[in-house]
């Protein structure tokens, strides 16, 4: 099988000049290039670029792919919109991925070198469009992408039993942490598991509408007129801020109601064992069920076909020689199914010395025809 390498970055926050496009062509003649992104494929060479300092100095996302089980994700977030210290806490215990400081930006480099490719082998366009959300969720305060980093140290069974998971829950699940949790191959039982369990407040998902009214409404004017301000001149980070805040208002209200505790590595295994015994007990009901079928139809089929014969009489004899006469493969393994049916039939229907006395002539006539001989003896 020939290589296969796929890069793919994008750029959210700021466009690419014609200078930088220009830089980027540098790197490669073959890619396609827009003001946004920079895509290119390899079967046999490789990318001259070093995708880390494209990452600071031009893109807010990267993602890379090869057919041998590499894969790799990158996302750049500005340090004013994340707690780096509550990120660093929740990577304390994962060794697929690093958080590293780049001028005004943070950015979470995670590879995989060993992932196994399913039986729906994709290439890479489109992965990265479906995992885009995910930056605008960690800058809107939701996390959940950092509980799926502890999950990939989990499989990796790099963590001990007693390790407490980094949030109560994984649920409800995005497309997006979907589409990550089955690009670095991670265990679906273990992704059920913990997604049983709901996030933080202010981790999980949308805020509900009447909570944001209640927030804008709580926002000073002074606030409200920066925000609008800021909107109006294509600030990309007000949305998110304002996600975040709302999420934090969100939680202040909900106070009262305590979180469930998070599972430990032990718990979540044991559990995710249970979904999947459930799982493979219904799949094996569900492939015996369709077993059950197929041999039903396939009873039909062939009660229908030897009525027909039944019905034919001597002629399907007379066929037999005719197929016989031809001397070929084809023939041989015709006349031999032909005759395996006849003996079913005459064994169903008490004419057993009839078609032993007719076979044992076929026999004789042919017994010159060594391959038609061999097939009689395979089919019994």
């Amino acid at each position: 099988m020939s290589e296969y390498q796929y890069y793919e970055f994008q750029a959210i926050d700021r466009p690419l000049s014609d200078a930088d496009r220009r830089s980027l062509r540098d790197l490669s003649t073959r890619a396609r290039i827009t003001a946004t992104s920079f895509t290119n494929s390899y079967e046999w060479g490789d990318f001259k670029g070093d995708p880390a300092d494209l990452m600071e100095r031009w893109f807010d996302l990267h993602l890379y792919l090869a057919n041998w089980g590499t894969r790799r994700l990158m996302i750049r977030f500005p340090k004013r919109l994340v707690d780096q210290q509550a990120l660093d806490g929740l990577l304390g215990a994962v060794d697929c991925a690093e958080l590293t400081k780049s001028g005004e930006n943070l950015i979470l480099d995670i590879i995989c070198e060993e992932v196994e490719p399913d039986d729906d082998w994709e290439e890479g366009p489109g992965w990265l469009a479906a995992l885009m959300p995910l930056r605008a969720d960690v800058l809107g305060g939701d996390l959940r992408l950092f509980y799926l980093l502890w999950l990939m140290a989990v499989q990796a069974e790099t963590l001990g039993p007693e390790e407490v998971a980094p949030l109560p829950g994984l649920g409800p699940m995005t497309d997006a942490l979907e589409a990550f949790a089955q690009f670095f191959g991670l265990d679906a039982d273990l992704v059920v598991a913990a997604a049983e369990r709901p996030a933080e407040t202010t981790l999980a998902g949308s805020v509900a509408s009447d909570t944001v009214q209640s927030f804008v409404a709580a926002l000073p004017d002074s606030e409200k007129t920066e925000m609008l301000i800021r909107l109006i001149e294509g600030d990309p980070y007000v949305a998110s801020e304002l996600q975040k805040s709302a999420r934090s208002f969100s939680a202040a209200a909900s106070a009262t109601d305590p979180a469930a505790a998070p599972l430990t590595v032990a718990e979540l295994q044991a559990h995710a064992g249970a979904i999947r015994d459930v799982r493979e007990r219904k799949e094996n009901e569900r492939l015996a069920a369709e077993r059950k079928k197929q041999e039903a139809e396939e009873a039909r089929a062939r009660r229908t076909r030897l009525n027909a014969i039944i019905q034919r009489g001597d002629a399907v004899w007379r066929e037999i020689e005719t197929e016989i006469e031809r001397r070929n493969a084809s023939g041989y393994d015709k006349a031999a199914s032909l005759l395996t049916d006849l003996k079913t039939i005459a064994e169903q229907n008490g004419g057993t010395a009839d078609f032993t006395r007719r076979l044992h002539s076929i026999r004789e006539r042919h017994a010159q025809k060594g391959r038609f001989i061999e097939r009689l003896n395979a089919f019994g």
